[in-house]
């Protein structure tokens, strides 16, 4: 089973978490705030889970193997455009937000190397070297062992930003490390702590999580791949792994946010020295990861347009799949060029469709299919459909103000 709960995990853990600390940063500036944060990131994360879980039974009820199959076999084949839009806009999402990091990163890399490169320079300069080369790739499959680096990468980044959290290399914002880096970046404690978290701007943390937590769109991949895959055993790996998960982003946006408080930008490494070599590894380390896991995550989403579509897998010639990826990838760039703000990307996201795909449409599938088994469900599945539909109304609440909050960061 651990081979599943890692994949899992890593699919789970992603670049998501390193905007985190300006999800706290939204709603407090003290060290404090970091309390009531992790507990919402428990909850959110802990509400996350229960949704896989109920999209891979789901799978077990109607014999769906997919996200759209799984709506089809429970709503109706009608409507099935909608889960399938969804995922598509939100895999866009994903690798809009993996440009952004790269095209931050790697000007920071230029930078340590004593390279004065802008981000938009080497954005595009890495996109048509690197990333468009590996995008037009027929097969992937040798791309596929680099996506294990990303937990390595992240695991190590976790651990770098708890040492310097401790060590105090950027606790006086007037000497050291801090002062090789812009005045807003530099650490910004005050006084909104804990109390904090009742602002509403605490809902940009709370849609940031709903796509940290995407992974929702592979439950039912994950569910068909699990050996054995009793109930019960498919609730423990779901279970441990969003555990797993959820104690990452409490590491990470704790230790973050501590080190920098209200100055806790979009893309946390943004703030760290790139004179700090241990922060360097770190972004080696994720730059490492995202260029080897971009091309995977942008097959998804030119094949979901496709599918769209409904071009026949034998009209997708060579010539059509490439000139799609040169639209794409160009589209994607020149947003990634114009929004700087990742923690935006991500609270916008998560408010919009991060929520539809965790919250409601799991409870409107499990309501429908708990409706079609008529007799045959159990008190226990009628039961549920409540407890679902709640949490598929309290998706819509933070979705709504979470959305005005995100968009509100743009004036």
């Amino acid at each position: 089973m651990s081979n599943e709960m890692f994949n899992m995990v890593k699919a789970v853990v992603g670049v998501g978490v390193l905007s985190l600390p300006a999800g706290i940063a939204a709603f407090g500036d003290a060290p404090s705030a970091a309390i009531p944060a992790s507990i919402l990131i428990a909850t959110i994360g802990a509400i996350a889970a229960y949704n896989f879980s109920l999209i891979g039974r789901l799978c077990a009820i109607t014999g769906a193997t997919s996200y759209r199959g799984a709506w089809e076999k429970s709503v109706g084949p009608s409507t099935a455009w909608i889960p399938a839009v969804s995922c598509v806009v939100k895999t866009f999402f994903a690798i809009l937000a993996y440009s952004m990091v790269l095209g931050d990163t790697f000007s920071a890399l230029f930078t340590t190397i004593g390279m004065n490169v802008s981000r938009q320079t080497s954005l595009i300069g890495l996109t048509l070297v690197v990333l468009l080369p590996l995008c037009l790739l027929k097969n992937l499959s040798s791309l596929a062992p680099f996506s294990l680096a990303g937990i390595a990468g992240m695991l190590y980044t976790a651990v770098a930003m708890a040492i310097r959290y401790f060590d105090g290399s950027y606790s006086d914002p007037t000497s050291g490390f801090a002062l090789d880096v812009a005045e807003s970046l530099r650490p910004a404690i005050g006084t909104k702590g804990a109390s904090a978290v009742f602002s509403s701007n605490a809902f940009i943390l709370i849609c940031m999580l709903s796509t940290a937590y995407m992974a929702h769109f592979n439950a039912p991949k994950f569910y068909l791949e699990l050996k054995d895959n009793t109930i019960a055993r498919w609730n423990t790996v779901v279970a441990t792994s969003f555990s797993l998960g959820i104690a990452f982003f409490i590491g990470i946006a704790a230790m973050g946010f501590a080190t920098f408080g209200g100055a806790s930008n979009g893309l946390i490494l943004n703030n760290y020295s790139t004179k700090d070599t241990l922060m360097g590894f770190s972004r080696v380390a994720v730059a490492f990861s995202l260029v080897f896991t971009y091309p995977l995550a942008f097959v998804g989403c030119r094949d979901g347009i496709l599918e769209m579509l409904q071009v026949p897998k034998e009209e997708r010639t060579d010539a059509k799949l490439n000139n799609l990826t040169y639209a794409i990838l160009g589209f994607v760039t020149a947003v990634a060029l114009k929004i700087t703000d990742l923690s935006f990307i991500m609270s916008f996201g998560g408010a919009t469709l991060g929520n539809a795909l965790i919250y409601v449409y799991p409870a409107i599938m499990f309501r429908s299919a708990v409706k079609n088994m008529g007799d045959d469900a159990t008190t226990a599945q009628k039961l549920e459909v409540y407890l679902a539909t709640t949490f598929a109304a309290l998706g819509i609440g933070m979705g709504s103000v979470g959305t005005k909050m995100a968009l509100g960061k743009l004036k």
